[in-house]
């Protein structure tokens, strides 16, 4: 990938010093460690971004779904899931005796 972009920033000469320094004793370049900083947030905000989209899709599918009627209610789905554990704590009693 070409090189050819400058990118100018202001910062703390502390700031600078230190990281410098630590970019010495890792014996890589500034530019490289920056560079890959740089990659790393642009990924992790297209994460996020990708994912707020998945969790809107998701909210507005479960909104249609409600609208439709195509739901259960709190109290339906905790007693489908316990009579689910029921039926399986019964058949690991038997299984047990």
């Amino acid at each position: 990938m070409s090189k050819e972009a400058v990118f100018t920033m202001k910062l703390e000469p502390e700031l600078r010093t230190e990281f410098m320094a630590a970019a010495e004793a890792s014996h890589r370049p500034a530019s490289q460690i920056l560079r890959e900083l740089m990659r790393d947030f642009v990924q992790r905000q297209r994460e996020a971004r990708e994912y707020d989209d998945f969790l809107r899709r998701k909210v507005e599918k479960a909104r249609a779904q409600i609208q439709a009627g195509e739901h259960q209610s709190n109290e339906d789905v905790s007693a489908e899931f316990a009579a689910k554990r029921a039926q399986l704590l019964a058949q690991l009693d038997q299984a047990n005796r």
